[in-house]
């Protein structure tokens, strides 16, 4: 498991699906030893004995999550917890000086009162006192806030929704190009964005040969979208989301639509646009006009593909946009933000391509 790297990370929650993606993309990386991996429901298991699929280097114990012991073995941590757990130990975790990449919603949000509200059954359980910690972390879409991650001791990965949503519309958003009100995102997502815990809804009688909506309406990363939103445009926006489940283990494409303010401006301004603002960033490509994207282009990879095209007839102008929900999604994304924070390359690491069919 020891590559030589001078980096130490700590990867909590490991064996979830967001943990396995973690261990999965670092188990090689030329820059990050993983030094300590730990979990409540499997602690005490020898890893490869848990994971065959996935082995590495020494056979680790999958430990109980011990901060002292973290602090002492580890420089930076991911952590891959449910809602509401990652808070418990992010305030201690800074304290034994690690930086951490949180995968999960705690630090999402600037506003500690806007997640008790949004996230009502996890706050009922436990009382937070981190505040400040909220006002601290930085949200970690990489290439929309790569100077504040790169200085950062806490970021908040993005939830895979708001990360594929987000990307065709903030340039235009930024540039006043787009109308912030009216904006509508219908998204589809595979059934590993339900997490590894079992639920009904994601068994496969239940969701083979099927699509369905949910969360139709106040779906809570709804919210976690108009925020970055709404601080782009430094107006309250609010927006239509709509999330789908469909019969497939990975993968997310998002339909967003919205109305251009200038209705003269054409498919290839707006390529442009897209364009102009993702050139240098080696994680994003925007398709040529006409070429629309399907999640399977970016299975197993870090990469997002963007596509825009304009509707003439109504002055709308219609981004899709695909990542691996898992990856790009959730934990490919954390490590990104790892690689800005240590001062590499953002793709250090990370696939590219993917492997098709």
């Amino acid at each position: 498991m020891v590559n030589g790297a001078s980096n130490r990370i700590a990867i909590i929650g490991a064996s979830g699906y967001g943990g396995l993606q973690s261990i999965r993309l670092l188990k090689d990386h030329p820059k990050f030893d993983i030094t300590y991996l730990g979990a409540k429901r499997n602690a005490g298991k020898a890893w490869n004995d848990f994971c065959p699929y996935l082995p590495l280097d020494h056979n680790p114990l999958i430990e109980e999550i011990n901060i002292e012991k973290i602090s002492e073995v580890a420089d930076f941590a991911i952590l891959s917890l449910p809602n509401g757990l990652a808070s418990d130990l992010v305030p201690d975790l800074l304290d034994g000086g690690l930086r951490v990449v949180d995968l999960s919603a705690d630090y999402r949000y600037r506003s500690l009162e806007q997640w008790n509200q949004i996230y009502l059954k996890e706050a009922s359980v436990r009382q937070r006192n981190d505040k400040h910690l909220c006002l601290e972390a930085v949200y970690g879409l990489s290439e929309w806030n790569f100077s504040k991650i790169k200085t950062s001791r806490l970021v908040a990965s993005p939830g895979c929704f708001p990360t594929a949503s987000l990307l065709p519309i903030l340039p235009f958003l930024n540039q006043g190009l787009l109308e912030y009100q009216g904006i509508i995102i219908d998204s589809k997502t595979g059934t590993s964005g339900g997490g590894r815990t079992p639920q009904e809804k994601l068994l496969l009688s239940e969701a083979a040969e099927s699509i369905a909506p949910y969360g139709v309406i106040g779906h809570r990363h709804t919210s976690e979208i108009e925020q970055l939103t709404s601080e782009v445009t430094g107006q309250q926006t609010y927006l239509q989301f709509t999330p789908h489940l469909v019969p497939m283990a990975k993968g997310l494409l998002s339909t967003v639509y919205g109305r251009l303010r200038d209705p003269g401006l054409t498919a290839e301004d707006c390529r442009t646009v897209l364009d102009s603002f993702y050139r240098n960033q080696p994680c994003i490509e925007v398709l040529p006009v006409g070429i629309y994207p399907a999640t399977k282009w970016v299975r197993n990879t870090n990469r997002a593909l963007l596509s825009v095209q304009v509707d003439n007839r109504n002055g709308r102008v219609i981004f899709t946009s695909v990542i691996d929900n898992l990856i790009k999604g959730q934990a490919g994304q954390g490590i990104q933000n790892l690689n800005i924070m240590a001062g590499y390359e953002q793709e250090l690491g990370l696939p590219l391509v993917t492997f098709y069919p």
